[in-house]
């Protein structure tokens, strides 16, 4: 089995989640994990021009501290990603409509895409990348965490569609399910705790 490592998305592991997206064709088309983040006021493009345009803005988000991921490594190589934010930040999730026309409260933070390389994929990695972004939430105060999984009650799907995974993956994680939104996603959600700090010695 191979020895996983949880590191944040930050400056100093771009390259790291870079090589991941440039393995991969820059994922989904060239989206670089972008797609959640449009839509936030005057200073957040509404839709960057193309692959390149998405990576420059995706670094860009990086390097101000405005896009977070748990990035699953192995081997000191990027294998997986749980991108998560609050709701100012990924504002621009799937059935936004039907979602806010049942919402009773905004979560704290919202965990929108899951990425796992190709190789890596059915091996339990984007339940690992998951709970990386779990515990780096506790680690920034915790807070309720909001998930759109599909859920597929019982029929199969590629791995390479299941952008936000399934509602098995995050059951298997405490979180609860709320609703349905679209035809084939739900909402979820979970407290997460905040991480005690250490004691002082």
């Amino acid at each position: 089995m191979t020895d996983f490592t949880i590191k944040p998305l930050g400056p100093e592991t771009w390259d790291l989640f870079a090589g991941l997206a440039e393995r991969h064709n820059g994922v989904w088309g060239g989206c670089w994990c972008t797609w959640f983040h449009r839509g936030v006021g005057k200073d957040f493009k509404e839709d960057p021009a193309g692959p390149e345009g998405n990576r420059e803005w995706k670094q860009a988000l990086v390097q101000q501290g405005r896009a977070h991921a748990a990035l699953v490594c192995a081997d000191a190589v990027a294998v997986a990603w749980c991108q998560y934010g609050s709701p100012d930040e990924l504002p621009h999730i799937y059935f936004r409509k039907e979602y806010e026309a049942e919402l009773a409260e905004l979560p704290r933070y919202r965990l929108t895409c899951i990425f796992v390389d190709k190789k890596y994929r059915r091996k339990g990695v984007a339940t690992l990348a998951v709970q990386g972004a779990l515990d780096l939430i506790a680690q920034a105060g915790g807070g309720l965490v909001e998930a759109y999984p599909h859920d597929l009650q019982g029929t199969r799907t590629s791995a390479s569609y299941l952008y936000n995974g399934t509602r098995t993956l995050y059951e298997g994680l405490g979180f609860a399910y709320e609703r349905p939104v679209g035809k084939k996603n739900c909402v979820m959600r979970r407290v997460v705790e905040p991480l005690d700090p250490l004691p002082e010695t």
